[in-house]
C-alpha cells in the first residue's frame, strides 16, 4: 500500500531520529538505510521542503530532523513524499456514480483507516517500539566474548 518513496522517506527519518542532534551525510544515510543514494537525495529534499528536515552544509554537515521525533507522526512522513490518495468520486469517471460505489467505497474506507493509523503513530513511537530488533542506522554491533 506505501510507495518505495514513503518506505524510503520512513527509512531516512527513523534513522535520523535514532540520532537525534547529529547529521549524517547523505552517504551515509543511503548506507544505513538501504536505499539508493540517488533516489535518497530526492526523498530528503521532498523531506527538507516539507519542513521535517534541514540539511547543514560544510564539514561535519549532513542532514537532521528539523522537529522532534515526538512532535512527527508517521502519516507526515508518507504525506510529505508520496501522500495516500482518498477516493472521492467514481475512478473510472463514470457519470452514472454520483455516490462511490461499494468497491471503491470500501477501498476509500481502508484508505481512511490507514490514514488515522499512521496520523496516530509518531516517529518516536516507532523507534521506542524496537522489541529488541535493531532497527536500520543503529551502530554495529560490539561483539564480545
Amino acid at each position: 500500500m506505501l510507495s518505495k518513496t514513503a518506505e524510503y522517506a520512513l527509512r531516512a527519518i527513523t534513522c535520523m531520529g535514532n540520532q537525534p542532534g547529529v547529521p549524517a551525510s547523505a552517504d551515509l544515510l543511503a548506507e544505513q538505510t538501504k536505499v539508493p543514494r540517488r533516489y535518497l537525495t530526492r526523498v530528503l529534499q521532498d523531506l527538507a521542503a516539507a519542513g521535517l528536515v534541514r540539511s547543514r552544509p560544510g564539514p561535519g554537515g549532513g542532514y537532521e530532523l528539523n522537529r522532534a521525533a515526538t512532535e512527527m507522526t508517521i502519516l507526515q512522513v508518507v504525506d510529505s513524499v508520496a501522500p495516500i490518495h482518498r477516493i472521492r468520486q467514481c475512478p473510472l469517471g463514470l457519470k452514472s456514480h454520483t455516490t462511490l460505489c461499494p468497491l471503491h467505497a470500501e477501498l476509500d474506507r481502508a484508505y481512511a483507516a490507514t490514514e488515522a493509523a499512521f496520523a496516530n503513530v509518531t516517529i518516536q513511537e516507532v523507534l521506542d517500539s524496537s522489541a529488541g530488533l535493531l532497527p536500520l542506522c543503529t551502530p554495529k554491533e560490539t561483539v564480545t566474548a
